[in-house]
């Protein structure tokens, strides 16, 4: 089984941002633990006494909001840039998926529509190509909770029913789920994987992508795990 955990950066109805982003990583079912264990190992060694409600959140990490607010820049920013190199230290199987869009060049189609469209179907080939190399796997796409879910939960099951402009979605076992990113360091971890993509796009900042940037889904040089519409 092949779990993606997803999240997005950037909103999708703020005209004051060109680009929405969703992005996250599939996870071996036996490598979600290594890395949720050394993401909470991270996190401990700033706050061994509390660790748990310092959620890895790419945006106020990186602004020093929030519960983050405590923290130095320096120290903030050391702390994103070691949890994507857990990442990218990990094992290979371990593949990023993402979408990136500039929003009025994909006028007027829906940002959500669009990114989710186009990684569930990445996700889904990805998957057939391990089937055929005898290698069958399933998999589950995991989201964190937000404004977008009864959204994505209807994309999903046309996806899989009715089909996509590609095709039809055959490797997925369920329709996605949803759970609270503070629950779960895998979700966490998607979140800052998108932010890391939404700050190369936004802001021309690739200070955190570039450690990353070799863990997309990719074949033949090819990064079948990134669509980009900018």
């Amino acid at each position: 089984m092949h779990l993606l955990y997803l999240d997005e950066a950037g909103s999708a109805g703020d005209a004051g941002q060109t680009h929405f982003v969703l992005a996250g990583v599939s996870l071996f079912e036996r490598q979600g633990y290594w890395i949720a264990n050394e993401l909470d190992k991270l996190v401990s060694s700033i706050n061994p006494a509390d660790p748990a409600p310092l959620e890895l959140h790419g945006s106020p990490m990186f602004g020093g909001k929030k519960i983050w607010r405590q923290y130095p820049k320096e120290q903030r920013w050391h702390i994103i840039k070691e949890a994507l190199e857990i990442l990218a230290r990990s094992h290979h199987s371990n593949r990023i998926f993402a979408c990136v869009v500039n929003k009025q060049n994909i006028s007027p189609a829906d940002p959500v529509n669009y990114s989710f469209e186009q990684v569930a179907s990445r996700f889904d080939q990805y998957l057939s190509r391990l089937h055929k190399n005898n290698d069958s796997q399933r998999g589950i796409i995991i989201f964190d909770k937000s404004t977008y879910e009864s959204t994505i939960q209807g994309l999903a099951t046309d996806f899989r029913t009715i089909g996509h402009r590609w095709g039809v979605l055959r490797n997925l076992s369920e329709v996605p789920l949803f759970l609270d990113s503070k629950a779960s360091r895998l979700i966490q971890l998607s979140d800052l994987i998108a932010y890391s993509l939404f700050r190369k796009y936004e802001f021309g900042d690739d200070q955190f992508y570039s450690i990353i940037q070799d863990r997309f889904d990719e074949v033949g040089g090819i990064k079948h795990g990134l669509c980009e519409r900018i």
